[in-house]
């Protein structure tokens, strides 16, 4: 995973087009660096076996494989599914020390990585408006403890 925050191959959009392709919440949490409440999104809760993508630019970001259930509201993830499909920087706004996740491809706000996962990995915390889950199977949905 890079630390350079800048975008690889950001998609040359304007607010515009960005406002045209992204639903209301899409926008705010991608293009404005939003955050959903705490257990509303709707990957929250689901642990389907999958890809979950970037809802601004179809990038592949984490697998279902690194998801697990933080507690916390919002998808938590070990790691990226790959190396660089993130990127990381400081972010002190809200009078907070954090790390920002965005999307290496095109700069959308994810979400925030925090050092507290299990076994001493990261958490990547993810606001579920920023994710699309592509299903490896046709599987029915499922969530956590059911």
């Amino acid at each position: 995973m890079s630390t350079d925050p800048t975008p690889t191959a950001a998609p040359q959009r304007s607010e515009e087009e960005w406002r045209e392709q992204l639903t209301p919440e899409q926008f705010h949490v991608l293009r404005e660096k939003g955050t959903e409440r705490a257990f509303t999104g709707h990957y929250w809760n689901v642990h389907d076996d999958g890809s979950y993508h970037c809802a601004g630019c179809g990038a592949l970001l984490f697998d279902s494989d690194a998801k697990f259930d933080s507690g916390t509201g919002w998808p938590s993830f070990t790691a990226p599914a790959v190396a660089d499909a993130v990127a990381l920087h400081e972010d002190n706004s809200f009078f907070m020390h954090r790390t920002e996740v965005v999307c290496r491809t095109c700069g959308g706000h994810l979400g925030h990585v925090f050092p507290d996962g299990p076994d001493g990995m990261p958490r990547y915390c993810i606001n579920s408006a920023s994710l699309d889950l592509k299903h490896r199977t046709d599987s029915p949905a499922t969530t956590f403890g059911q």
